[in-house]
């Protein structure tokens, strides 16, 4: 393996992806316009609360949650942590190997910054989660976006990925399940993807966030478990998987090869110790909800909650002439494609913001998660069935406008 040190220099980077869409729905807002919101995961919001148990777990624990806690974290969530990799097939993990922080994202940030110099190169998905761009160009390197292939139900193209590694690649960022496209990655993909890895020396991040928001009776293969010859990153959390999004309760694992990986293991743990350490009640937190009742099963079963949302939304979606989805195997998102015969979109972002003024209806457009072309968008299926009915049919209302217009 390459020697991984670090030396980085702050770039100005952004992570807002919503701009002045965002911008224009919080004034619509503040002007008494109600907006239905299908930007953003943010489970709350539509009644998608944390299962009552890890609540009550934290009221009766928050009294002695004033103090720090060692600065990788609290020794019972991590230990609760390690035993969950073993569940998920993930060998040799020991407590010393896991770092709990304030959700994933801090721990991307926080994984990426200590391994990236100057000029490096991170592969990154295209569509990705934006968060993963932002932190490679704020660690001064270079994000370079591998495409996923839509024809494929957006599997990553592992051909595309091998012609973009260069002398200057250290890593490659994986999103499985995927945030914005609902795919769930084959084991074979899988292993094609740590055989690139193995043959470059690069290292694997993988984020796992979505792992338990499977439909269709689907599983959940962690790419950790495949391998131990490759220095493995893995990334998950309370935020999605337990609705607890505000909790800030993420964890990350290091896995695989680490005899090699001294020095970058030592920067995980200076910047670990410089944040001190990740807010202690989103700690407590996580050991009830891995060994406590996974409710998540109820919502992605074939009559729960989030699985009759996803096929209702899939279904209105495919309806509308000249949309056409992947259907979602995982995860809370779909990312339709617009016909670019039929919808002639020259800014996809100005799209969102003439149907966030025309029709109250706030979506991201496909080009904020790094998309080359201006024909896609992503929407949440969180609302409940009749908010997500109305919903896209303002959209499907907004298109017919586009429709005729251009025809």
């Amino acid at each position: 393996m390459k020697p991984i040190a670090k030396s980085s220099k702050l770039a100005s980077v952004s992570y807002d992806i919503r701009g002045p869409v965002l911008d224009k729905a919080r004034q619509m807002e503040e002007d008494g316009h109600k907006i239905i919101k299908l930007n953003i995961g943010n489970t709350a919001v539509f009644g998608l609360t944390p299962p009552d148990e890890i609540v009550q777990d934290m009221i009766r624990n928050l009294g002695d949650a004033g103090g720090y806690t060692d600065s990788k974290g609290l020794f019972a969530p991590r230990k609760a942590v390690v035993h969950y990799t073993q569940q998920k097939g993930v060998k040799g993990v020991t407590v010393d190997d896991v770092y709990l922080g304030n959700g994933a994202s801090e721990l991307i940030q926080m994984s990426i910054n200590a391994l990236v110099n100057d000029g490096d190169e991170i592969l990154i998905p295209a569509p990705d989660f934006p968060l993963y761009t932002a932190v490679v160009g704020l660690s001064g390197g270079r994000p370079v976006h591998y495409l996923c292939d839509e024809g494929a139900g957006w599997l990553p193209d592992l051909a595309d990925i091998e012609s973009k590694i260069s002398p200057r690649t250290r890593g490659i960022m994986v999103c499985n399940p995927n945030n914005p496209t609902g795919a769930l990655y084959p084991t074979d993909l899988l292993l094609g993807i740590i055989e690139l890895a193995r043959r470059h020396q690069l290292v694997v991040f993988a984020d796992e966030i979505y792992d338990k928001t499977l439909y269709d009776g689907h599983t959940h293969t962690s790419m950790a478990s495949l391998a131990d010859d490759v220095l493995f990153i893995t990334f998950n959390g309370l935020s999605k998987n337990y609705r607890a999004c505000g909790y800030r309760a993420g964890w990350m694992v290091v896995s695989g090869e680490k005899r090699h990986a001294r020095d970058y293991i030592e920067g995980l743990n200076m910047l670990a110790s410089l944040r001190l350490c990740s807010n202690t009640p989103g700690q407590l937190a996580i050991q009830t909800a891995l060994g406590g009742y996974q409710s998540i099963d109820d919502l992605v079963a074939p009559t729960g909650r989030l699985c009759r949302q996803r096929d209702l939304a899939y279904e209105l979606l495919t309806q509308i002439p000249g949309v056409s989805v992947v259907k979602p195997k995982a995860a809370l998102y779909m990312f339709p494609r617009l016909d670019p015969k039929i919808y002639p979109v020259a800014d996809d972002q100005d799209f969102a913001y003439q149907l966030l003024a025309e029709e109250k209806v706030l979506i991201v457009q496909g080009t904020g998660f790094n998309w080359p072309a201006h024909d896609h968008f992503r929407l949440v299926f969180l609302p409940n069935v009749d908010d997500l009915r109305e919903a896209i049919g303002r959209i499907e209302r907004f298109l017919a406008g586009y429709r005729r217009r251009y025809s």
